[in-house]
């Protein structure tokens, strides 16, 4: 008899607590996991977030570190120092991506639990086994697969309500791109979780669709608590069902080629992400002539201009963009192993290139002419619908 060895999941944290004001009664749940807690996040964070964690310390030996400002191999070599110092038997993550890639990381790394606390609703990596790692200069590196995904949640709206608006806005810009990569990548399978991952990512969009205006009409409403919700737990869910196997594609392939530029650093990962998604959309509709990838850029274009979110080059400040730089970029997304290569057709540096300076089309045209450079005119010769 033969044994198929299937991927190994790691569907949801062990636990998830949430609600207003749910710090305050978490104390029990934090000190089952660990009595010396190392509390990980960046400077900014940890002043705004000290009233709401008070309470959930208390009577805990807690040491505190910033991550400075990047998941990098260096910040991570400080904190474990500092960990090991501490003796820490629990780490705490509470921010942004980064750190809480950076406590998942860590905790990994030494064998320790992890509480994640969302301090804002800008990506899903309070829920995910997975942690990304970047350059000291900011420029993404890496991923890396976690075991587990963290061992309790902790997600407040209060705290999360501190956050600034557009780092919801960006969120909701990272969500949406679990469809529009699974659809692409998976959505052909027929393995019965991947196809429960592609369809709770359809449905993703689609509450995102019908709920984001009220939601940003009214921050902490019942519809801001669910987007947020969708944003850094059901986005969370997409990947813990699907595993490795439902793969993002073009949209997180163009955010980590950015990154490698330093001009775009003041972006946040879900805005490159939501332009990515406009990208990946181009080149569906230039490479195989994909007609409904087209509807699909002008329903988003629509949605971003609702919403806020960036459509082009210029609306991440990349509108003086060097031949030079956007290459950079290019060659990085298109490097080999990257999730680019996902797409069912091949995508040169040059034809990504293209679709970049496009997500406009055809208004976007002449922005191509303005480069004034043979390779990206060719590979733009054919993007006007």
């Amino acid at each position: 008899m033969t044994v198929d060895t299937l991927p190994v999941l790691a569907v949801a944290p062990a636990r998830v607590m949430r609600g207003a004001g749910i710090l305050a009664q978490s104390q029990a749940a934090i000190a089952a996991l660990g009595q010396r807690p190392l509390l990980i996040g960046g400077n900014h964070t940890l002043k705004v977030a000290a009233p709401f964690l008070a309470p959930a310390l208390a009577d805990l030996a807690v040491k505190q570190a910033s991550y400075k400002s990047d998941c990098s191999e260096s910040a991570l070599k400080a904190l474990k120092a500092i960990a090991q110092t501490h003796q820490a038997d629990l780490i705490i993550g509470v921010g942004g991506g980064k750190a809480l890639d950076a406590a998942k990381l860590l905790a990994y790394q030494l064998r320790l639990p992890v509480v994640t606390i969302p301090a804002s609703a800008a990506t899903c990596a309070a829920w995910t086994a997975l942690s990304n790692v970047y350059s000291d200069q900011g420029a993404f590196l890496y991923d890396v697969a976690l075991e587990r995904c963290p061992d309790l949640l902790i997600l407040d709206y209060d705290l999360v309500l501190t956050a600034p608006q557009r780092t919801l806005v960006a969120g909701i810009g990272d969500a949406l791109a679990k469809w529009y990569e699974a659809s692409v990548s998976s959505g052909a399978s027929d393995k019965a979780l991947i196809i429960a991952a592609v369809q709770q990512a359809r449905i993703l969009r689609d509450i995102l669709f019908q709920k984001t205006a009220a939601a940003l009409q009214d921050p902490g409403g019942a519809d801001w608590q669910e987007v947020v919700d969708a944003t850094v737990l059901l986005a969370g869910v997409i990947g813990g069902l699907g595993g490795a196997q439902c793969r993002t594609v073009a949209a997180h392939a163009v955010h980590n080629g950015l990154t490698q530029l330093e001009a775009s650093h003041g972006a946040l990962h879900g805005e490159k992400v939501a332009y990515g998604i406009l990208v990946q959309l181009r080149l569906e509709e230039i490479g195989p002539k994909n007609s409904l990838a087209a509807t699909a850029r002008q329903q988003l274009l629509q949605f971003y201009d609702l919403v806020g979110l960036p459509k082009s080059l210029d609306d991440l400040g990349l509108g003086e963009i060097s031949l030079v730089d956007l290459r950079q970029a290019a060659q990085f997304a298109c490097r080999e192993g990257s999730d680019i290569h996902h797409l069912p057709f091949t995508v040169a540096p040059e034809s990504l290139m293209g679709a970049m300076v496009s997500t406009l089309a055809p208004e976007m045209r002449s922005v191509a002419r303005s480069l004034s450079h043979p390779e990206i005119l060719e590979a733009t010769s054919e993007l006007t619908p």
